[in-house]
C-alpha cells in the first residue's frame, strides 16, 4: 500500500529561516536582509512553497523562461518594475504572479512578509 500525500500547513515556523542578501551585481538600492522558510518542495523539483521576509531595498531580477511565482503579501509593500519602466504595487492582503521569463526589478518599499509558490516547468 503506498503512502498518501500529506497536507502541508503554511504557517510561520518556530525555527529561523535561511538568511541571504541579493547578489552585489544585482543591487539597485540598499543591501536588504532576506529570510526564507522553505515549507514544501515537490520531490521532482517542480514546485516549492514557503514564507519569505525582507527589509526595504531594490535589486534586479531575471526569471528563467521555465520559472514563475505566485505570492501573497501578508505584511508590507513590494513594487515590481518591468523592463519597460512600468511598476506594479502589491500590498498586504494582495497577491501577484511573476510570469516566466520576467526581467525587471524587485523593490521592497516597506518590510515585507509573504507566502510564495514557485513553479518550474
Amino acid at each position: 500500500m503506498s503512502a498518501r500525500p500529506a497536507i502541508v500547513k503554511v504557517a510561520q515556523p518556530d525555527a529561523p529561516g535561511v538568511v541571504d542578501h541579493p547578489r552585489p551585481d544585482r543591487l539597485v538600492r540598499g543591501n536588504p536582509r532576506r529570510q526564507t522558510w522553505s515549507l514544501y518542495e515537490s520531490g521532482d523539483g517542480v514546485s516549492s512553497v514557503g514564507i519569505w521576509a525582507c527589509e526595504p531595498g531594490m535589486w534586479r531580477i531575471a526569471f528563467a523562461p521555465s520559472k514563475q511565482e505566485y505570492f501573497f503579501v501578508l505584511e508590507g509593500h513590494v513594487r515590481l518594475h518591468d523592463e519597460a519602466g512600468l511598476a506594479v504595487d502589491v500590498r498586504a492582503g494582495e497577491g501577484a504572479v511573476i510570469p516566466a521569463g520576467f526581467v525587471g526589478a524587485f523593490e521592497v518599499v516597506e518590510a515585507v512578509r509573504k507566502h510564495f509558490v514557485v513553479i518550474e516547468r
